[in-house]
């Protein structure tokens, strides 16, 4: 999951989704309040609304031209209305904030077969979601089906933000996917540094915080994020001080001049 999150992260961050990401992860409350109501796992609930959400969202951005963060917040709020309506309780607190336990064996087998799938989808679309970023017409001009791609990445994201319900729940889930990427987007200086980057801290924080939710009886996901965070911070305090050191080295006379 975490593998997933900061590899689909590094092309949400170039997208500029980083507030569309945190917001796409409240679709899936119409989906876990139904599933609830119809005494289904909130998981298969909260995926079938993201599927459709990223579904009409690509719709509408095709049709409209309008940008992908614009129709994201109208899709959310809509969303999180209809979620209020359906569902309250506790169950629909564990599935929006995550429950720590044992998983079962069918949540296992879809963690591990999505995420895999994910992750393959990146490292085999990466070029072409590459060129996309870069130039909608070179895409086009070299053959890329962007209209595909886009679709492609979209459900990606989706089914993403799915795996990380049970750790730390899908209005969690948005920010494990966002800050180890723009940490990342902060210290690389080149793809693949940016995609080591973002993965190393995605497992951190979910290694880490899942141990110290565990050793304090804290619910995970909160932990998790807040490690996230304080990477972040921690990039904006080390970076200044490498940029200047670099400064320095340039400024510093050498023994021919």
């Amino acid at each position: 999951m975490a593998v997933a999150a900061g590899m689909v992260g590094c092309f949400a961050v170039m997208r500029r989704m980083t507030l569309a990401a945190d917001a796409f992860s409240h679709v899936a409350l119409p989906g876990i309040g139904l599933a609830l109501v119809f005494r289904l796992n909130p998981l298969v609930g909260a995926l079938v609304a993201l599927l459709a959400g990223s579904v009409l969202i690509w719709a509408i951005e095709g049709k409209t031209k309008l940008s992908t963060e614009a129709i994201t917040g109208v899709v959310f709020s809509v969303a999180l209305a209809i979620g209020s309506l359906t569902a309250t309780g506790e169950e629909l607190i564990d599935a929006l904030f995550g429950t720590p336990g044992s998983m079962t064996i069918a949540e296992t087998i879809f963690a591990l077969v999505a995420a895999l799938a994910v992750i393959a989808f990146i490292l085999v679309a990466r070029d072409r979601l590459l060129v996309s970023l870069v130039s909608t017409e070179v895409a086009i001009a070299s053959g890329i089906g962007v209209t595909g791609l886009q679709l492609s990445f979209l459900v990606a994201f989706a089914v993403t933000v799915a795996l990380g319900m049970r750790y730390l729940g899908v209005l969690l889930m948005g920010s494990l996917i966002i800050i180890p990427a723009t940490v990342a987007k902060r210290l690389a200086r080149s793809i693949d540094a940016m995609f080591a980057i973002a993965i190393g801290a995605a497992l951190a924080s979910t290694l880490l915080g899942t141990w110290i939710a565990a050793l304090t009886r804290r619910p995970s996901g909160p932990v998790i994020v807040a490690i996230a965070g304080g990477l972040f911070f921690l990039s904006l305090v080390k970076l200044p001080a490498l940029r200047l050191k670099a400064c320095a080295d340039k400024e510093t006379p050498t023994h021919d001049s």
